[in-house]
């Protein structure tokens, strides 16, 4: 990434993303690799998720043996990755759709040791504000990293999704409510999300509760979450949104093992999630 242009401002206002949400039936967020499946098929459910009022995509530069994240989605990130599917490619397609949607905001999902490291980040920052990423979720910081990180960030006006899980500590919950500002990302079991079990309503609450007090962004809670009543005991905890990843990556993949039009094939699988 050489001659990145200057940082620009984030095009939407922190807040708007989850308005509206209700306590019984929180938003929608969807998790996806870029490339998987192909970028020409892909520009096309990103238009229909927009059409169908889902709130956000996390769509990730794939990278390879994500230690948060079961075989589904190993083995997209491993079909983007064969595919030549890089940082440059993902920023190019985020750049060629958002301009189009009128509802659904795209979050750049990105891993530090893989994608980020080496480059400097004025310019990755630079680079992801001037695809209009409507947020950066950046995965796997080291604690030394992250207080110069979340600095670069609010300074290039990329808003920040931050993570703590359910059981971690005081300090880290702080840490992830201070910094956070397109959402916090509350991840409902340690381990990865295809294996975690259903949500607790009444565990999550307790967190959630404690995360209000804490900061005013909103709360996304994913990882185990593949129905319409896992999206329903999320909401009844309080979160804004519901984040599913693994459900609708294996969704996705079963069409294409078919020869189905993934397109056809995401619609009745949202459906369900908003049925309880």
């Amino acid at each position: 990434m050489t001659d990145a242009p200057a940082a620009v401002a984030s095009p939407r206002t922190t807040g708007t993303l989850f308005a509206g949400s209700g306590r019984d039936r929180p938003r929608l967020a969807l998790f996806l690799n870029a490339g998987d499946p192909s970028f020409d098929v892909l520009e096309r459910l990103v238009l229909a998720l927009d059409e169908e009022g889902i709130d956000c995509l996390e769509l990730a530069v794939p990278f390879p043996n994500s230690v948060t994240d079961g075989p589904t989605i190993h083995r997209s990130a491993r079909r983007a990755l064969e595919a030549g599917v890089d940082l440059a490619s993902t920023l190019s397609f985020v750049a060629r759709v958002r301009p189009r949607l009128s509802h659904l905001k795209i979050i750049l999902l990105a891993d530090w040791r893989h994608t980020v490291r080496a480059l400097p980040m004025d310019a990755f920052l630079g680079a992801v504000g001037q695809a209009r990423c409507d947020g950066l979720l950046l995965h796997g910081v080291p604690p030394r990293a992250r207080p110069g990180y979340y600095v670069s960030a609010h300074r290039a006006g990329v808003p920040i999704v931050t993570t703590c899980f359910a059981g971690s500590s005081p300090a880290t919950m702080a840490q992830a409510a201070r910094n956070a500002s397109a959402y916090l990302y509350l991840v409902s079991h340690f381990g990865t999300g295809e294996g975690a079990g259903p949500p607790d309503p009444a565990r999550l609450a307790t967190v959630i509760g404690a995360l209000r007090k804490l900061t005013s962004v909103p709360i996304a809670t994913g990882f185990g979450i593949r129905t319409g009543a896992d999206v329903w005991a999320v909401g009844e905890a309080g979160a804004d949104a519901a984040i599913v990843g693994s459900a609708c990556v294996a969704c996705l993949e079963r069409a294409l093992s078919a020869d189905r039009d993934p397109v056809a094939d995401i619609r009745p699988f949202l459906d369900a999630l908003r049925t309880s």
